[in-house]
């Protein structure tokens, strides 16, 4: 899996491509598929990794770390 830097360097080339006017709609629709999977990429390591300072947050300062267990819902 790319990692989340990756992902946002690729995702603002596909936006790049995309607001060209010349693009056919067969990569347009190709362009948009990868996209959305880049974008849900991110989000689940931006959620993770929110979950992991909600952790960090609730130990009451102490310097204890947690396991972070993401739910299988998301």
């Amino acid at each position: 899996m790319p990692r989340f830097e990756e992902c946002l360097q690729r995702l603002e080339k596909i936006v790049e491509e995309l607001e060209k006017a010349d693009v056919p709609l067969e990569k347009s629709l190709t362009l948009f598929e990868e996209g959305v999977a880049l974008s849900n990429s991110c989000r689940k390591e931006l959620e993770e990794a929110e979950g992991k300072v909600e952790i960090l947050l609730k130990s009451n300062g102490k310097l204890q770390v947690q396991p972070f267990e993401p739910s299988a819902d998301k």
